[in-house]
């Protein structure tokens, strides 16, 4: 049996999640289902990531190295890579920012509500009130950016972004949502 090496990459950050090896079957399982399926070399048999945790790798594109003997999958993870629990399985932390912390306080606040924050006040109000917030502050966004005030226009979009941050919150949805839209757009492309 023919086993072709596969590194795993997020298609958005680029970082490396693993390593596993496929073989023709695997690798047309991979495309026909769009989930990284390897051939696992301790069962002797197919094996799609995430078959028992749910943790699947969507993948995004598949590409070979210039000699033919390495595949470079780039994926979309869905949770932690590792059956360690990790998020690569190089021991590496999920890369973020500041708005994945703050997407990670608002949740925080949705889930365990505090009478002195303004955003449990938002989740209390409900859906509605959310998204009139959100069309606001775009409407500030877009006043300002048309006046030509770079720090009204800086303050305002940082607004835009909390409350949009809380919307997905509210919804169930995360950045990781919108990214993965935005990738699939530009793949498209």
């Amino acid at each position: 049996m023919n086993l072709i090496p596969a590194v795993i990459q997020h298609a958005q950050t680029n970082q490396v999640l693993m390593l596993g090896y496929m073989n023709d079957e695997s690798l047309a399982k991979t495309k026909k289902e769009g989930k990284v399926t390897f051939y696992s070399r301790s069962k002797q048999r197919l094996w799609t990531k995430g078959e028992s945790s749910g943790n699947f790798l969507h993948v995004v594109s598949i590409e070979e190295d210039c000699d033919k003997d390495t595949f470079l999958i780039k994926v979309i993870p869905e949770g932690e890579t590792c059956h360690t629990g990790t998020y690569t399985c190089f021991g590496e932390k999920q890369p973020s920012g500041f708005l994945h912390e703050l997407q990670g306080i608002i949740q925080s606040r949705k889930d365990n509500p505090s009478e002195k924050s303004y955003t449990t006040e938002l989740f209390q109000k409900g859906t509605k009130k959310i998204a009139q917030k959100v069309g606001e502050e775009a409407t500030e966004v877009i006043l300002e950016a048309m006046d030509g005030r770079k720090d009204l226009l800086i303050e305002e979009s940082s607004d835009l972004m909390y409350h949009l941050l809380v919307l997905l919150a509210d919804q169930g949805l995360k950045l990781e949502d919108i990214e993965a839209k935005l990738m699939e757009r530009h793949i498209k492309k």
